[in-house]
């Protein structure tokens, strides 16, 4: 059978658009010959947090709308996601950032409506960091999902559809590169400018079971309680580095996660992570046609906020390439990082 899109890359985009493409009837096949979740997708955080609700822009709107279809998304792909809509609690230092707090309280009403809330709140779980002021803000947002077996879901659920997923094939119908920073460093060759690079994040698995408690942002940190009885903690965040191992900044990672919640203190590290997540010159998802390669469209540049993205990258890609309808937001065009 002919098919009418290929997709490079099964990280979380490749996959995502695959699944959109798929639900709207194209014969599809993706190709990695790494396999599936090779690269910063087989990650082990998974937070689905929402920027804070002020300074709207094209960017945060998208990621709203893409965090309100997460449930019914992965949902309908099934299987051992670890998807969980439990919210997300943040301590709050001293009493500017509790007014700062309290304003976002107002602008998250105006801009999320009755979809989900932001509040300050003066009563939290013995899972919460201890707060200074005794006070923490709430999002009912934010989600958690496990990655790694998130990607292996939606690979189960495309082939119970009948997708292909190989290490090697032909190429036929549309082209969609999601290649993550492979795919980043093909875009730099040539261009005179850098497109976007891989950017190093290590993560630690600590076997403690808060499965169904919210998930935590303390001390710059991601603090995720995992459905399979882990807490993710992570991630850092190098632009510069000399190897894709774990290292010292992990165990600072950790120690600063056993200070900012006591409750992970004495629970054991059963996996250490790093990978290059692929970050975008603008910051943003790259999404559109391969300038000057018609028929090859990419979809790259995830970063941290790729999986809380993917259910509207994989409708807008789709929606692009199977229909020519172009819903892509100012910023996130190709030209835009080049």
């Amino acid at each position: 059978m002919a098919m009418d899109v290929t997709i490079r890359g099964a990280g979380i985009f490749g996959l995502s658009v695959a699944w959109a493409c798929a639900q709207a009837g194209a014969a599809v096949r993706v190709i990695d010959p790494a396999g599936v979740a090779a690269g910063a997708s087989g990650g082990i955080v998974g937070a689905l947090a929402p920027h804070v609700p002020e300074n709207w822009n094209p960017k945060k709107a998208f990621q709203l709308d893409s965090l309100l279809m997460a449930e019914r998304f992965w949902a309908e792909v099934g299987g051992a996601s670890g998807y969980a809509r439990t919210g997300r609690l943040q301590p709050l230092p001293d009493a500017d950032a509790i007014a700062l707090a309290r304003r976002r309280e107002g602008t998250a009403a105006q801009l999320w409506g009755e979809a989900a809330t932001w509040k300050v709140v003066r009563e939290a779980p013995d899972w919460a960091p201890p707060s200074p002021t005794g006070a923490w803000v709430w999002d009912d947002l934010s989600a958690h999902l496990h990655p790694r077996k998130a990607c292996h879901a939606l690979a189960d659920a495309l082939r119970s559809q009948g997708v292909d997923i190989v290490a090697q094939g032909a190429e036929e119908g549309a082209v969609i590169w999601a290649t993550g920073v492979t795919g980043l460093e093909a875009l730099n060759t040539g261009a005179p400018r850098l497109m976007g690079q891989g950017v190093k994040g290590q993560a630690a698995l600590l076997s403690l079971d808060k499965a169904g408690a919210p998930q935590l942002f303390a001390d710059a940190l991601h603090i995720i309680p995992h459905l399979d009885g882990t807490v993710a903690v992570g991630a850092t965040t190098e632009n510069t580095f000399e190897h894709t191992q774990t290292d010292d900044r992990l165990d600072d990672v950790i120690a600063r996660a056993r200070v900012a919640v006591p409750t992970l203190e004495g629970a054991a590290v059963i996996e250490r992570w790093a990978g290059l997540r692929p970050r975008a010159r603008s910051r943003a998802p790259m999404l559109g046609p391969w300038p000057d390669r018609p028929g090859h469209f990419i979809a790259n540049g995830g970063f941290k906020i790729g999986f809380g993205m993917a259910p509207k990258v994989g409708a807008v890609m789709a929606a692009l390439v199977l229909e020519g309808r172009d819903e892509i937001p100012p910023g996130f065009e190709v030209a835009a990082s080049a």
